[in-house]
């Protein structure tokens, strides 16, 4: 009786995993973009099926302090892939800075220690793109001081000359999908940007649900959804880096980026929130155009 119980487990779990091979191999093929005609072909991908660090051959990781006056310490063991997902944890526990200089008028190293860490990985150096279809799926978490990004910059030049696509933003309650380029001014950003309360999804348990954030990007726009919604559609033409150099920044290569920011310019305040808190990932796709 126990060894029946045993093949019949084992014959679900091996049509299960003949399910999944389906709908990876139909992933790998060809998918129609919905509303309109034209076909793409998978050309990366990663599924975060193995358990233990993210892959090395796609991923780098972030260290210390990074950008936004954030109040986290960025860490490569705050990430890892269990159970098909990758998990980006944010956790409050105090890490010393090794950059410490009492009474340094720089944030990055006038803090001696960070009260919270986290992970943020990027694709630079090791995969990138111009143009295509760009999906993740994930879910979010959405208490107060937390700030979770898939985003994207450009290979060359100094931000904002580099271009940035904000695919999926969150923090202080809404959504954000933004473009950003270079002014007149260094480091000043000219936005093209949207931002959606999470309460004009009608949904009490949308922060409980799995969401899929997309970005069609071709050499004439940049159009970014979130579960096949449009939520913002920038003109490249209007996306001309205005720093005297003519250049566009979104008709050059980007590489993506996956954080879980905390607290800083814009996160608010997470002192509220309990920890651990986290960023699952369950798939990042990226899809060119099949030639006509």
């Amino acid at each position: 009786m126990m060894y029946g119980k045993f093949l019949l487990s084992a014959c679900c779990l091996a049509a299960l995993l003949a399910s999944r091979a389906v709908v990876a191999r139909s992933a790998e093929q060809t998918v129609r973009s919905g509303g309109d005609a034209s076909d793409w072909s998978l050309v990366w991908a990663d599924e975060f099926s193995k358990n233990g660090p993210p892959d090395p051959r796609n991923w780098i990781f972030e260290n210390g302090f990074a950008r936004n006056e954030e109040l986290q310490w960025y860490q490569p063991g705050n990430a890892r892939c269990e159970n098909g997902l990758l998990v980006i944890e944010g956790r409050r526990e105090r890490k010393r800075n090794p950059n410490y200089v009492p009474g340094s008028a720089d944030w990055k190293t006038n803090r001696e220690y960070a009260e919270y860490t986290s992970a943020s990985l990027q694709t630079r150096g090791r995969r990138q793109w111009r143009y295509g279809r760009f999906e993740m799926r994930g879910r979010i978490d959405t208490r107060a001081g937390l700030w979770p990004a898939f985003w994207t910059l450009g290979v060359a030049g100094e931000w904002p000359a580099c271009g940035e696509i904000d695919v999926m933003e969150y923090y202080r309650g809404a959504l954000l999908a933004n473009v950003a380029w270079a002014t007149n001014r260094r480091w000043v950003a000219a936005w093209d940007a949207v931002k959606k309360p999470l309460g004009e999804f009608n949904d009490p348990a949308w922060s409980q649900k799995f969401h899929v954030w997309r970005m069609d990007w071709d050499e004439n726009a940049i159009r970014l959804y979130v579960d096949g919604v449009l939520l913002n559609a920038t003109n490249l033409a209007d996306a001309v880096n205005q720093d005297g150099t003519g250049k566009n920044p979104f008709r050059q290569p980007h590489y993506l980026l996956l954080n879980l920011a905390i607290g800083g310019q814009n996160g608010g305040d997470p002192a509220t929130t309990t920890f651990p808190a986290r960023f699952e990932v369950d798939y990042v796709r990226v899809y060119q155009k099949r030639p006509r």
